[in-house]
């Protein structure tokens, strides 16, 4: 196959913001989908096209790229779970760090686009797994008070910051392969921490290796100047006190009742569609007025305070209220933009800049609230499913950029039109704020269009059923 770099076919050439003017009116939002995951900014994605002839009846080839690192994010989410659950969080946590930052390098040497995608996909399978890994880690090392703003504030600010860094070193450096290894190099700064961070006690006990977490238990004591018991653990007595083996739950159990079933299939629409919108959003902003540098940095800029926000709203106020009233913002403003005046650029940005900030306080908050519907017997199993169909919706976001090739406004009005659609959709799940989390089926909150009564089905009994600890991913 000829990889020679060449021009577009089509008529109506653009002069590109510091690149040559070789991308035509068809191919130009292919570089707004490359910019998004890993290609760099537009000067790079432009470049990284023409290389690979990327352009007209190859233009399909674009989107799909960053399709299939969001199926390695999907398929990097189902198997970091039971690895870690396997080989404890620490090994997981950093085995998958290596390979995001190791396959991320290979990318560099990079001399096809087939080559490309497929290391781009276990890049996406890497880097959810140590961002999964790293979540549980933290929740189960950490107190409660500290436990709290790790999981809603910590993990998503730092997020945050590190993507406001990628317009700047994009900025800087404009070929694609040395702006790879830029963002690849700070990967090997984490080498020191696996002499800091600690394996989790909680996996450590539940593997019967209790003196390792009893060292682990006593050198955080000292550190923080508490005062550890003579006897951390008596072994005889906790393998005694063992809890019987646990009712197996099946994926068919989120639809054994009406009720159930109901909050399942809207629970799925909500995160499908906000994954849209959020994804959606932070792949296009290339394609706002002015520059697309400053763009990117704002993009990630307004989802630090959307997280404080967020928190905010979960301490405070009624769960269904809060998660409708931030998707009605974000898709209200979207769907606004199309009546925008084309002179009032500064406008438009600033619409698009409201509508990512309300999405993406909703998408944080829909953790929290995912976990308070179910009860203990299904809750891990909701979380991952409604996880699976966020990730779908990443998949598909892609695509939702690219038709901005036929109109730049459909991808906005159809964004916008969905995302009210969910705001909607929220206002009849039922209100988890103040209650405490559902044990058992019978237990579950109703969804507001049935009537209050007992609940017709059955699925197990769970009077004895033993309490666990959940976390959010």
């Amino acid at each position: 196959m000829d990889t020679s770099p060449q021009t577009c076919e089509q008529p109506g050439w653009v002069q590109s913001s510091g690149g040559p003017s070789t991308l035509c009116q068809r191919c130009q939002p292919l570089a707004l989908v490359a910019v998004g995951r890993g290609w760099g900014e537009p000067a790079q994605a432009w470049a990284l096209l023409l290389q690979w002839n990327l352009v007209c009846e190859d233009d399909w080839k674009a989107p799909l790229t960053t399709s299939l690192f969001f199926v390695g994010v999907l398929i990097g989410s189902f198997i970091s779970g039971q690895l870690s659950d396997r080989f404890g969080r620490k090994n997981i946590l950093f085995s998958t760090m290596a390979v995001q930052t190791g396959f991320s390098f290979l990318q560099i040497f990079s001399t096809s686009w087939e080559m490309f995608t497929v290391l781009f996909l276990i890049v996406g399978m890497g880097q959810i797994s140590n961002y999964v890994v790293a979540f549980i880690l933290g929740t189960e090392i950490l107190g409660k008070s500290v436990r709290i703003i790790f999981s809603t504030l910590g993990v998503c600010i730092f997020f945050a910051i590190g993507y406001m860094l990628l317009p700047l070193f994009a900025y800087f450096i404009r070929d694609w392969r040395m702006l790879l290894l830029a963002l690849t190099v700070p990967g090997l700064f984490c080498i020191p921490l696996w002499w800091i961070i600690p394996e989790s006690p909680r996996w450590l006990i539940s593997q019967g290796r209790y003196k390792e977490a009893e060292v682990i238990i006593r050198k955080a004591a000292k550190i923080n100047g508490v005062p550890a018991p003579a006897v951390l653990f008596d072994t005889a007595e906790m393998q005694d006190s063992k809890p019987q083996q646990q009712q197996k739950a099946i994926l068919l159990d989120l639809f054994r009742t009406r009720n159930i079933a109901t909050i399942t299939i809207m629970s799925l629409l909500l995160w499908f569609f906000t994954s849209v919108g959020y994804f959606g959003l932070s792949l296009s902003t290339p394609n706002w007025h002015g520059d697309a540098y400053i763009n990117c940095f704002l993009s990630a800029l307004i989802e630090v305070p959307a997280y404080v926000i967020a928190w905010l709203l979960l301490r405070s106020l009624p769960r269904r209220y809060s998660l409708s009233g931030t998707l009605f913002l974000g898709g209200g403003v979207i769907l606004f933009i199309q009546l925008v005046p084309a002179d009032l650029n500064g406008l438009s940005v600033g619409l698009v800049m409201l509508g990512k900030f309300g999405i993406t306080a909703a998408f944080s908050m829909l953790y929290v609230y995912n976990v308070e519907l179910y009860p203990t017997l299904v809750r891990n199993m909701a979380v991952g499913a409604t996880s699976m169909a966020s990730r779908l919706g990443s998949i598909i976001a892609p695509y939702f950029v690219y038709l901005g090739a036929y109109d730049r406004f459909l991808p906005y009005i159809l964004m916008g039109s969905l995302t009210l659609l969910i705001g909607i959709l929220t206002l009849f799940l039922p209100e988890s704020y103040g209650n405490p989390l559902p044990e058992g089926f019978e237990q579950m909150l109703k969804v507001k269009c049935f009537r209050i009564g007992p609940q017709t089905t059955s699925i197990r009994n769970s009077k004895e059923r033993p309490k666990t600890l959940v976390t959010p991913l």
